[in-house]
């Protein structure tokens, strides 16, 4: 063709070749794609470390039971197709209620719950009494869900490992499902990295790539240094602090956020949680040294801390992140369950010194407490006991405590806290809810016979609670790693994690002012 050069040729190919692929990917050959994401797939071993919070997992347990290497996983179920997936689509004979069947080599299932659901997609399909929706012999079995194009719902497992499963690693899941007419026989897919296209396809759409790159190198290098990172993801290193109650989520959403961005690095140190106000401190002493400019914070460091920060520090910004729940825990010899509000107030004013006096065995109150700077002792000051001081220690060994009358200590962590607990006669403590749970030496006891539950906090029935706050040092840069990762913690895999550590994203709870900076 006169006057039209075969870069012109080229650049037309370019355009027509792409979209004919994704007319043909998505609204022929694309119509119906049932697929499903491991958006989770975590073990105790992964997500804890050598420090002592790691006994706390160690001592998982499920109706009773303790589990020998219990582990999480997180599926999402989808319709990453273009037409609606009904209960006549999935591939199984019209009497079996059954549409998806997951399997766990290795690994048993001892509880599964769906923890989120497209507005469309009814909960009356997940109810208990639903045919084709159990946990049986070892395999989740979901039933046939109607899902509308895009609708999607999660299900989360709680596994432990079989018996006789002597290798080191788990094999993935294994999802069996498929739908009439789908996408490369219907069967369902991983959906992971997003299969927008069908192999003959991306090798076609790599060649056009391939020559326009040669036509024009500095276009197409631009676009795919955009495309390198995924979205919120940041290069860099995040130095985290504070809450050794929070730790734990802490944990396992530094694990996640850098498996999806491989440039990121969030190490997580014994020394980094040591509580809420020395986490304070250690970020106010970071932004201090590098001394941003008026406007500008550190991109690089965050604190997270059980309620709000005293005064005097102007430059640390709050986020708030989640509802906490905190319990008092006693030594199981005394005798008690429940106490009332005002008893427990009596109790750490030194008015109560013998559990007889409501109702219990005949042994001296012995309060263990966290160190000056905890935020879960100074949550049970401001929510429980109306801002009055605990009483003066007694002895700097919780070991040495008088056996013969009332007295108090004083330890670092909640870990040494509940096995103090356990192990001194008339213990008096407070831990993270989590914690207590898992430590089968101690007893949780009820405040004016209300468990401690965070719908009780959420409907203000239950005192001790505490919001969750990420503190920044002036404002973080939009591309910053902080930045990036505490909108992680705010998006959807961001809240399972929160979640499934037994607190209650602040966006979800019902009165979400709870969860404002001031804490009240």
């Amino acid at each position: 063709m006169k006057g039209v050069s075969w870069e012109s040729v080229i650049a037309v190919l370019g355009l027509a070749v792409p979209v004919t692929a994704a007319l043909w990917e998505f609204f022929l050959a694309g119509r119906k794609r049932l697929g499903y994401r491991v958006q989770m797939d975590t073990t105790v071993r992964d997500s804890s470390t050598s420090g002592p919070e790691t006994r706390v997992f160690q001592r998982m347990q499920w109706d009773g039971r303790t589990l020998t290497d219990p582990s999480v996983v997180l599926l999402r179920i989808e319709n990453a197709g273009w037409s609606p997936i009904v209960e006549s689509d999935y591939v199984a004979p019209a009497t079996d209620p059954v549409g998806v069947s997951i399997a766990f080599p290795g690994r048993r299932v001892v509880g599964m719950a769906v923890t989120e659901r497209s507005r469309n997609v009814p909960r009356s399909f997940f109810t208990p009494d639903r045919p084709g929706f159990a946990a049986t012999d070892g395999v989740i079995r979901l039933p046939k869900v109607i899902l509308n194009r895009r609708a999607h719902y999660k299900v989360l497992a709680v596994l432990d490992r079989e018996a006789g499963f002597d290798d080191t690693e788990f094999p993935d899941p294994e999802v069996t499902a498929g739908v009439v007419g789908g996408v490369r026989g219907g069967t369902a897919r991983k959906t992971e990295y997003s299969p927008f296209a069908s192999r003959p396809v991306r090798w076609l759409l790599a060649v056009l790539v391939l020559v326009s790159v040669a036509q024009s190198v500095s276009t197409f290098a631009r676009g795919e240094e955009a495309a390198a990172a995924p979205l919120d993801c940041a290069a860099g290193t995040l130095r985290l602090s504070g809450s050794t109650a929070f730790r734990p989520v802490l944990e396992l959403a530094a694990e996640q956020y850098t498996k999806t961005c491989p440039n990121a690095r969030i190490p997580l140190s014994d020394g980094s949680f040591e509580g809420s106000v020395p986490g304070l401190d250690t970020l106010a002493a970071a932004g201090d040294a590098a001394a941003p400019a008026d406007g500008a914070g550190l991109g690089d460091r965050l604190a997270f801390s059980d309620g709000p920060k005293s005064d005097g520090r102007p430059r640390l910004l709050p986020r708030p992140v989640a509802l906490s729940l905190f319990t008092l825990v006693v030594n199981p010899d005394t005798g008690v369950r429940d106490l009332s509000l005002r008893q427990v107030r009596d109790l750490y004013a030194g008015r109560i010194t013998n559990w007889r006096q409501v109702g219990g065995d005949d042994l001296p109150v012995r309060l263990v407490s966290r160190n000056p700077g905890s935020g879960t002792r100074t949550a049970l000051q401001r929510r429980v006991l109306d801002d009055r001081p605990l009483p003066a220690v007694t002895a700097n060994d919780c070991r040495s405590l008088d056996t013969g009358r009332a007295g108090r200590c004083e330890v670092a962590d909640t870990p040494v806290l509940l096995d103090t607990v356990a192990s001194v006669p008339g213990a008096l403590g407070h831990s993270e809810v989590g914690a207590a749970a898992a430590h089968r030496g101690v007893r949780q006891v009820r405040i004016d016979g209300f468990p401690a539950t965070l719908e009780g906090a959420d409907q203000g029935a239950y005192p001790y609670w505490e919001t969750e706050i990420a503190y920044t040092y002036g404002e973080p840069p939009a591309d910053s790693i902080a930045a990036g990762f505490l909108r992680y913690l705010a998006d959807e895999v961001g809240k399972d994690v929160i979640r499934s550590q037994g607190h209650r994203p602040c966006a979800e709870l019902d009165e979400p002012l709870l969860c404002r900076p001031d804490g009240r």
